[in-house]
């Protein structure tokens, strides 16, 4: 889009904004779970000039919406409530009659919002294409969980920040019929099933995903120029703000349409699935790293906190066999780890879970066992975030390796117990290289 014009639509948007009546954005609404312990921050549009009164609880805030016609206020940290609510606001003076909103069946709880590409995607039951997760049909019918609440953001695409996301009908209590019926996320809602039951407090869970999408689609376009090692990506969003492409991906129209406008509603973290689409794109897995820095700090920077952050590893894939026109190597796979895995330890008050030992089907991108996938996610958070020190939250980690010869001796963290192969079965899957990098099967066994 032409700049000149961009600003033009923008000053039309802005204009009407500033005649507008009240309004709220979509994730403000009834049902709605407001995080707890934490500000939360409570927005809108009005005319310019008028006084809003935002209460709830004991709590009475007040602002004057600006000349733009956009106020904010910020509640005081909340405490956990599964008693339904009412949130208020009130626009009066400058010269119009008063207007208010009011929202109902409000709690207090934990906020996390569930992004990424088709795994994250993927609800419990049907998808097209894709076979339903395991014992599909119990899990819906046993999703009775009036303290869970759901906000599916609907597919969308924007050249600059969005003023709100669309949504799949707002803000639902969590049900056997809502979370079919919107085809929540599977690995999101087991990780805020697996939470509530912990906690015993109300969850609140955000689903912005797209299947088939690329990282860069995901982050602020501006976030490239704050992330050493990705200057050609600065460079290419420096020369069309409004819709640069590089590398064949356009940079930050789902974050403009399916994150930005969430922000700054109050979240405990984010959880986020994402990368077979960026790891079929050689030799991209090399960067991936940075991307994930930049992602994270954008998305950071927009909510003004530095929330937790929690993703997942892809998942065992035969990318070689099943995709050969776009992988070539049988160590894609295994190098992309290590990109995750070093954005895992790169970026602050983040983690990464495995899943390598969760797949029974290698030739299918979409594995059906996400009960796995949003447990651990949930252990990492009541580990870290809860304060749960009699969560195991880790599976083993490397901790140093030992070179003798023809033989390696690799020792683990997170690995109290010792280690045990889950099926029983001798060890497999492993491949050795020497100094000129070629790879051959190798064996392994476990001592100690």
């Amino acid at each position: 889009m032409n700049p000149r014009l961009l600003l033009l639509v923008c000053a039309v948007f802005w204009a009407h904004a500033a005649s507008a009546a009240l309004t709220l954005p979509r994730v403000l609404g009834d049902h709605m779970v407001l995080q707890a312990g934490l500000p939360a921050p409570i927005w809108g549009g009005a005319d310019p000039g008028r006084t809003i009164v935002v209460r709830f609880g004991a709590q009475e805030k007040s602002t004057v919406a600006g000349s733009d016609g956009r106020w904010l206020v910020r509640l005081d940290p909340l405490i956990a409530s599964a008693a339904p609510a009412e949130l208020s606001v009130t626009a009066t003076g400058a010269g119009a009659a008063a207007e208010s909103r009011t929202l109902v069946d409000v709690l207090v709880g934990e906020v996390w919002l569930c992004s990424g590409q088709s795994n994250m995607e993927k609800p419990i039951g049907e998808q097209r294409g894709q076979k339903p997760v395991f014992n599909a049909e119990k899990e819906i019918a046993a999703a009775d969980f009036p303290a869970i609440r759901l906000f599916k953001v609907k597919k969308n695409r924007a050249s600059a920040p969005a003023a709100d996301v669309e949504s799949e009908g707002g803000w639902v209590v969590c049900s056997p019929a809502s979370i079919d019926a919107v085809k929540f996320s599977a690995a999101g809602y087991f990780f805020g099933r697996k939470l509530h039951r912990e906690l015993g407090a109300p969850v609140g869970l955000l689903d912005s995903t797209w299947g088939g999408t690329r990282i860069e689609l995901w982050t602020p376009a501006d976030a490239y120029a704050r992330t050493p090692g990705l200057e050609d990506f600065a460079a290419a969003a420096a020369r069309d703000p409004s819709g640069a492409k590089h590398e064949g991906s356009l940079l930050g129209t789902h974050y403009n349409a399916m994150i930005a406008p969430l922000a700054p509603f109050a979240i405990r973290g984010a959880l986020w699935y994402q990368g077979e689409s960026n790891l079929m794109v050689q030799p991209e897995e090399t960067r991936y790293a940075q991307k994930s820095s930049a992602l994270v700090e954008g998305w950071r920077r927009s909510w003004g906190a530095d929330f937790s952050f929690y993703s997942v590893l892809v998942a065992p894939h035969l990318y070689h066999v099943v995709r050969p026109g776009q992988v070539v190597s049988a160590e894609a796979a295994p190098r992309f780890w290590m990109q995750q895995i070093e954005a895992a330890r790169r970026i602050p008050r983040s983690g990464i879970i495995a899943t390598t030992d969760l797949v029974d089907d290698l030739s299918d991108i979409h594995p059906r066992n996400k009960l796995d996938v949003g447990e651990r996610l949930a252990r990492l958070a009541l580990a870290r975030d809860y304060g749960r020190a009699d969560v195991v939250w880790s599976g083993p980690v490397l901790r140093s390796a030992e070179f003798s010869g023809e033989r390696a001796v690799l020792r683990f963290d997170h690995a109290e117990g010792g280690l045990v192969a889950t099926d029983q079965k001798p060890l497999s899957w492993f491949a050795v290289a020497g100094a000129d990098g070629r790879f051959f099967p190798g064996s392994a066994r476990i001592e100690g």
